[in-house]
């Protein structure tokens, strides 16, 4: 990774967030500044220095996950309010000693995803929290009482390990589309599951999935959610698959082959899965615009720094006029994406969570998508402009290379980029024409 401060301190332009460059920010309080710097401290010890050579050996140790669960380090991942009650009940109070379980919001989670994503890559990070930032959240939003008793204690403690299992060979971002079956048995005490999950982030680690299944007929309406258990259970094979990028991350095939599932494993109500799913999917989102835009800093802020030193034509880049003009270019869109980021986690922190889903849900996923389109153009600018040393898989020009094949990790999980853009722009219309419905004069009265 790229330093992000010069030998005087000065931080590298485009290398952080301005509030991190002394700039004045409405939104960050002392008490964030200090998770901040609780984040940072920690993720600098345990993860940032060694995410790249754990990407190159395609896996990160197992004492990473027992380090980071030993001090709760992954419930920062979940979506905003924490789980209060279920947190305490464990034993988990704060958090680093900086923040208590119950004073956690939405900007707490944006400086903990940004801090776990200061080298670039989302796989090291990624093979920690993507089970608790995603699956656990279906068990806390929609199980019943009974569910999460049995559940949440030790993923909340990090003794047992999730995954979110939507996706399918052919069934990606048409989630509607799956069609791995879960039969009620004869005895109505089990589900019994058949069908092939892939792309499963963290799903070789996994004891247990939130998996989505279709417990009904065809469409949206036959699908649910159930608790399935993955490591050692019979009728579960698992296989790691070897992806572009993030490939530390654990991503996974799945084959269920009469796997049994207790009834009791329904998340919340039979037939609701795809209203779970789509709901889930909005933290989903967000964390992965907030990533992104850390990817695309380390990009820029690279090739920023290599431009400075590296000649030319007699003259460094950064003397050339078109190097400016390219760097430029990236860093308004950065910038641009980063105040549209922080601007949805104001939104997330000051809409009660019901309005959120409905007014968000499609800039949300206009916010990912437009995070992968500017992660492309930072990948691109740092790829040219380290020219020939861009393209080596070693080097100065490593961490460039690298970054360009991150690109595509961002643009197709959680939602494939052109799916997200059509997305936002149905829901917009969709609630423009509710809206102005709501507001038209009932027929044959004067009443305004």
């Amino acid at each position: 990774m790229a330093g992000t401060t010069s030998p005087t301190g000065t931080p590298i332009p485009f290398s952080e967030p301005p509030y991190l460059c002394g700039l004045p920010s409405p939104y960050y309080t002392p008490a964030l500044r200090q998770w901040q710097k609780a984040c940072r401290a920690f993720i600098s010890e345990h993860l940032t220095p060694y995410a790249m050579e754990w990407e190159r050996e395609e896996t990160v140790p197992d004492h990473l996950y027992k380090t980071f669960t030993a001090h709760h380090m992954t419930i920062p991942s979940l979506p905003s309010p924490l789980p209060v009650a279920a947190l305490k009940a464990a034993g988990i109070h704060d958090i680093l000693g900086a923040v208590k379980v119950e004073d956690f919001t939405y900007f707490h989670n944006l400086i903990y995803t940004d801090e776990m994503s200061r080298s670039g890559l989302a796989g090291p990070g990624g093979s920690l929290t993507t089970g608790m930032a995603f699956g656990v959240p279906c068990v806390i939003k929609y199980g019943s009482p009974p569910l999460q008793a049995r559940f949440l204690p030790d993923a909340l403690t990090g003794k047992t390990r999730f995954c979110i299992a939507i996706t399918e060979p052919d069934a990606g971002s048409d989630v509607a589309g799956i069609k791995t079956t879960a039969v009620l048995s004869r005895d109505g005490k089990k589900y019994v599951v058949n069908g092939t999950k892939k792309w499963i982030t963290n799903g070789i680690w996994s004891d247990y999935a939130s998996m989505a299944v279709r417990t009904g007929g065809p469409g949206a309406a036959g699908l649910s959610l159930l608790v399935v258990p993955l490591k050692d259970h019979a009728g579960v094979t698992m296989r790691r698959l070897k992806v572009q990028g993030q490939i530390s991350a654990g991503t996974t095939f799945i084959e269920l082959d009469d796997v049994e599932v207790p009834v009791e494993n329904l998340i919340g109500v039979e037939g609701e899965g795809m209203k779970y799913i789509m709901q889930n999917f909005n933290h989903e989102r967000l964390t992965i615009a907030i990533g992104t835009s850390r990817s695309c800093r380390v990009a820029l802020s690279s090739a920023f720094e290599y431009c400075l030193k590296r000649e030319a034509f007699g003259k460094t880049l950064m003397e050339q006029p078109v190097v400016r003009h390219r760097l430029a270019k990236a860093g308004a869109l950065l910038e641009s994406q980063w105040a549209w980021v922080e601007q949805f986690v104001y939104m997330m922190c000051n809409l009660p969570k019901a309005t959120a889903d409905v007014e968000l849900g499609g800039l949300t996923a206009a916010a990912k998508a437009n995070g992968g389109i500017v992660l492309k153009e930072c990948a691109d600018c740092a790829m040219l402009l380290f020219g020939g040393n861009g393209y080596t898989r070693s080097g100065q020009g490593e961490i460039a290379e690298r970054m360009w094949r991150e690109v595509n990790g961002q643009r197709i999980p959680g939602g494939s980029e052109d799916v997200m853009l059509d997305l936002m722009i149905r829901q917009l219309a969709k609630n423009y024409q509710r809206k102005t419905k709501e507001l038209e004069r009932p027929r044959g009265s004067s009443k305004l």
